[in-house]
């Protein structure tokens, strides 16, 4: 569904819950109570509608742009923060040269922006959770299992943004109507994930499979978005727990169960042509699994907070400065050079992926960032306009999806869960899977790989070293390149290497990455004055 923007009313009339009676006195007069809004199917949609809107968030007029791909490609080595200088967006400058602070404004709003979400979430349930089945005649049992299965996975998500960037978080399942009902006691990381799986269990069992919700309902959650979670999950719990000494064997299992749910359900296939994932024409496609849906609208209410647009950032963001095609953009989230090599000779992805625009700057001083020339494609709407540039009637408002989860990211954990299980005959089919779409040769094989010929052998270490390849360039630019690589415990000497072999100008701006502290975002400060402590180690 592209969904439609709730105003705040609801959320605000919902709020309202409290009145000043105890067994001496009758309700004061005038007094809202939940159960006075919550009287009806389109009620209880609503709020739960209201729980999707923090997805599509990216800037607040309290802090700045915040998308999670600032995270998860710009302090990779997938890409640089680009922009018109090192200052513009410099809060993300410090992220990626690993120069964050507590005050930094760009982790403030993400965080508020998934706690928000959170008490949506929390509303829905609580509120959903007392009304009767035949409250009116659309209000049944399905009906009302679906709703609760729609909120406690949002809050799941929501709690996965948090945990994946700040680490343990304070697990709260119930509206914060009152300081008195504050949990600020962070969780441990797994205790995180234990609570983000529960929730998911809870809900996949009542989502409709993708093709039994009609048209306007496109992008709910379904039974196949929740058991793909579930496999991300439970992989993210298994990273976590090698590193901490803790068995993985049962989280692998457990994440190799749910994809091959997933993969069973028979709703998802690989598009035949791997860029249809990007366009207008391609959103919710037989690979999408999860998307942030947003829609163009020519008005604007810019400026007026969280919440104010229906339509995305990210295609202003990440097109070029350059005017060369008529529809300039600010130029951020620019491909590295290191990751331009990770492709392999004749791999259609690369320039599917990333466009050298050397040949088409009109400001070169605004357009290279670092010495780098590149442009990520997927986001940037270059070819949705009949082969042209799509024109935005505003630049708060992009048409294109988001997409969270494809089926190809599936594939490969599965292959992953299977691969760290020592099932290589199962793993290797679901990798040569997503090879076999872009016409490469099928595991174990040899290519030219950052300039350097590389074996990925036909043992357990090979076949890993291979899906960890390819989740790099399938998902490139995606959002996904950080957080692999701290679940898989190898971001400080991934980066230390990538940072090495950097230009000498993309080098002077790096401070050494610290392992024990690099790996998670500082909570931001206001949350720390508000009780949401310990800070993270060594901010």
């Amino acid at each position: 569904m592209k969904i439609s923007r709730y105003t705040f009313v609801m959320v605000l009339a919902a709020a309202m819950l409290t009145s000043c009676n105890d067994w001496l006195t009758e309700d004061t007069p005038g007094t809202n109570k939940r159960s006075d809004y919550f009287v009806s199917t389109e009620t209880a949609i609503e709020v739960v509608n209201a729980s999707y809107m923090p997805l599509m968030w990216e800037y607040g007029t309290k802090s700045t742009y915040y998308s999670e791909w600032f995270i998860g490609d710009i302090v990779s080595d997938d890409a640089l923060k680009g922009g018109g200088s090192l200052s513009d967006m410099a809060d993300a400058y410090d992220m990626e040269n690993f120069k964050t602070n507590v005050d930094n404004s760009l982790l403030r709003g993400f965080y508020e922006a998934q706690w928000q979400g959170i008490q949506r979430a929390n509303l829905a349930i609580e509120s959903i959770e007392p009304l009767e089945v035949g409250l009116d005649a659309n209000f049944t049992e399905a009906m009302k299992a679906r709703l609760l299965a729609e909120a406690r996975f949002l809050r799941a998500y929501y709690y996965f943004r948090l945990v994946r960037v700040f680490g343990g978080m304070p697990l709260n399942d119930r509206v914060i109507d009152s300081s008195n009902k504050i949990n600020h006691k962070r969780a441990t990381q797994l205790e995180t994930y234990d609570f983000i799986i529960n929730d998911l269990l809870a809900a996949q069992e009542a989502l409709p499979l993708k093709s039994r919700y009609a048209a306007a309902d496109m992008g709910r959650v379904t039974q196949g978005t929740c058991q793909a979670m579930l496999l991300k999950a439970y992989l993210y719990k298994a990273g976590f727990e090698r590193q901490q000494g803790v068995d993985p064997t049962d989280s692998y299992t457990q994440a190799a169960k749910w994809g091959e749910q997933v993969v069973a359900s028979n709703q998802y296939s690989l598009c035949p042509v791997y860029f249809d994932n990007f366009t207008l024409a391609g959103e919710n496609g037989p690979e999408s699994v999860f998307e942030i849906q947003y829609i163009e609208d020519p008005r604007s209410d810019y400026g007026e907070g969280e919440g104010f647009s229906r339509g995305t950032f990210t295609l202003i963001m990440q097109r070029t400065r350059s005017t060369h095609w008529g529809e300039s953009g600010w130029g951020f989230n620019h491909p590295t050079q290191n990751l331009y090599d990770e492709y392999e000779p004749g791999d259609l992805r690369r320039d599917a992926t990333i466009l050298d625009f050397t040949d088409y700057m009109t400001t070169p001083a605004e357009e290279i960032y670092l010495g780098n020339h590149y442009l990520n494609l997927k986001y940037a709407q270059m070819t949705d306009n009949n082969g042209q540039p799509y024109h935005l009637t505003h630049h708060s408002r992009g048409p294109l999806n988001y997409r969270l989860i494809r089926y190809s990211d599936v594939l490969l954990m599965l292959a992953e869960a299977y691969c760290e299980l020592g099932d290589l005959g199962r793993a290797k089919p679901l990798l040569n899977q997503v090879r076999d779409r872009v016409g490469l040769p099928a595991f174990p094989y040899t290519a030219t790989i950052q300039g350097k010929n590389v074996t990925y052998a036909e043992t357990q270490d090979g076949l890993r070293s291979a899906i960890r390849h390819e989740r790099r360039v399938e998902l490139a630019m995606e959002g996904h390149r950080w957080f692999d690589l701290l679940r898989w415990g190898i971001a400080a000497e991934t980066m230390e290497a990538y940072i090495a072999g950097e230009t000498d100008e993309a080098r002077s701006h790096y401070s050494p990455f610290v392992k024990g502290k690099h790996e998670l975002m500082p909570i931001p400060s206001q949350q720390i004055d508000l009780g949401a402590g310990p800070q993270n180690p060594g901010y």
